[in-house]
């Protein structure tokens, strides 16, 4: 396998030792980055980015790769456990807090991750889809008067 970049040295050690063994695992399967995408759900941009400490990786991609790499029950647990510290340890961007309120170290919803959480919208007039709804609206209101307009020539 090629070699990898140096990681950040300004990376908590949970994230170092998580993206270190990551990498063993990922170099043990032998694979490239694009047979790596091939054979899981996630592309060979989304592995250069989990793979560089860049951003974290679902726990999902975590398992995928385990199973291709052919671990063993408890080097995957313990892989698992190094991949929950590590999440949250993560360097968030600066527009996210570092830790909700109640402290359980989730945002929300556990199942969406706060690097794939969409930003809030405080602004309803700004939200997105709004453009698009209004410009349904008026497209069915043009229908309506050519319909209109259309039988009373008929007629």
């Amino acid at each position: 396998m090629g070699v990898w970049q140096p990681l950040p040295d300004t990376l908590p050690a949970e994230v170092r030792n998580f993206v270190e063994q990551l990498r063993i695992v990922k170099d043990r399967t032998g694979l490239s980055l694009v047979a790596l995408g091939a054979r899981t759900a996630y592309s060979k941009s989304s592995w250069h980015r989990y793979l560089n400490a860049t951003q974290p990786p679902p726990r999902q991609a975590v398992n995928a790769l385990c199973r291709i790499a052919g671990l063993t029950r408890p080097d995957a647990e313990r892989l698992g456990v190094r991949w929950e510290l590590a999440v949250q340890a993560w360097p968030r961007p600066a527009n996210l807090p570092a830790k909700p309120a109640d402290g359980t170290g989730y945002e929300d919803d556990p199942t969406l991750p706060w690097w794939d959480t969409p930003p809030d919208h405080a602004d309803p007039e700004v939200a997105p889809g709004r453009p698009l709804l209004r410009y349904a609206v008026a497209l069915l209101g043009a229908l309506l008067v050519l319909a209109v307009v259309g039988v009373a020539v008929h007629a």
